[in-house]
């Protein structure tokens, strides 16, 4: 079903998202729709974030329907984000998707949040294929591993603590930033000098080697402590204000820094010079940046446009048309997992 036309749903935290998905790439319809009312509480607050998704997800199926030009019947089969993410949140859309592909006599096919953030550059890039080093960085988590080919993956790192986007959302938080943080710390960061505060490159030393437990893994916890103690030394001696963007940018270049160096160095271990970045963090002009200039001329840096590199139906509509493409259906005893296993994913050292 090379062809088949996919409705992907998400809503796995705070964006209900419908896509319409001809084939790999032919994105017929779509609409993400954020919700602005964590922006007060300065993070998501899971309970409003299932109830928005379920006062809206019919009129976002709706126009997404409407802007592909077809009906809901046409659709061959339906594909939702079944973990993981916030329970509550997900559970709206895998009951919603249950139904229709049950009232519609359709194919429900489950999806990985973070495998789907893999295939998301491969809509607008048809290069963005297997094999790749892959970076997986959004609010939840932060992944590094190794795509041979599609389904099949071996991990190599991991967070251990904070992932890189909760970093990002805590510090704009310290700055005095809106959530989420990401595009505000980064907007900032511009104004600032990233060498006026050496903030520390968790996991990061030059004595490591690939048999240590952390050469590959990821900690931002003791970096997010660093610069809170940082801001409370500047509110001190009155200094905050002008230093705020030199706070951001030296922050910035700490998270970026760790972030491409392991990748890099799974670059060398595994002698693929191709490297995919996925999720919300993915987003970052700098890390994109950074990313490519590093890994040099012989090397090549793939990512979605800003728009799906954030959560959004089409990747789920995309990965959903790999999953049916191998013959994987779920049954009516679907459930939402908040910490869904990664479909493919071997352990460390696993073949």
């Amino acid at each position: 079903m090379s062809e088949a036309l996919i409705l992907g749903l998400e809503t796995s935290c705070d964006e209900t998202s419908v896509a319409l998905l001809r084939g790999e790439s032919e994105l017929l319809g779509h609409v993400i729709l954020s919700q602005d009312v964590h922006e007060i509480y300065g993070g998501v607050v899971p309970e409003l974030a299932a109830r928005a998704h379920l006062s809206v997800i019919d009129d976002v199926v709706a126009e997404a329907v409407r802007q592909a030009g077809v009906s809901l019947s046409d659709a061959d089969a339906i594909g939702v984000t079944a973990g993981p993410g916030l329970i509550g949140a997900l559970l709206v859309g895998v009951c919603w998707a249950k139904g229709a592909a049950y009232g519609l006599a359709k194919p429900l096919v489950a999806v990985h949040h973070m495998e789907a953030h893999l295939f998301a550059p491969s809509l607008e890039d048809s290069e963005a294929q297997p094999p790749f080093v892959g970076l997986l960085v959004s609010g939840g988590h932060t992944l590094l591993l190794h795509a041979e080919r599609w389904g099949r993956y071996r991990l190599l790192g991991e967070t251990r603590d904070d992932a890189a986007g909760e970093a990002f959302d805590k510090v704009a938080k310290l700055l005095g930033l809106p959530y989420p943080g990401g595009p505000h710390v980064e907007k900032l960061a511009r104004e600032g000098d990233p060498g006026r505060f050496r903030f520390p490159r968790p996991m990061l030393r030059r004595d490591q080697n690939p048999a240590d437990s952390d050469f590959f893994d990821f900690s931002f916890s003791g970096l997010k402590t660093a610069v809170a103690s940082e801001v409370a030394s500047l509110r001190e001696s009155a200094e905050f204000d002008s230093a705020r963007p030199d706070v951001a940018a030296s922050f910035q270049a700490a998270v970026v820094d760790t972030l491409v160096s392991k990748t890099l160095r799974a670059v060398e271990v595994t002698g693929c010079p191709r490297v995919l970045i996925g999720g919300g963090v993915s987003a970052n002009r700098f890390l994109r940046e950074e990313m490519a200039r590093r890994l040099g001329a012989d090397g090549r840096v793939f990512h979605a446009s800003p728009r799906l590199s954030l959560d959004n139906g089409a990747m789920i509509a995309r990965a959903a048309a790999f999953r049916l493409g191998q013959g994987e259906m779920a049954t009516d005893t679907l459930t939402a997992e908040a910490a869904l296993p990664f479909p493919g994913l071997s352990p460390r050292g696993g073949v």
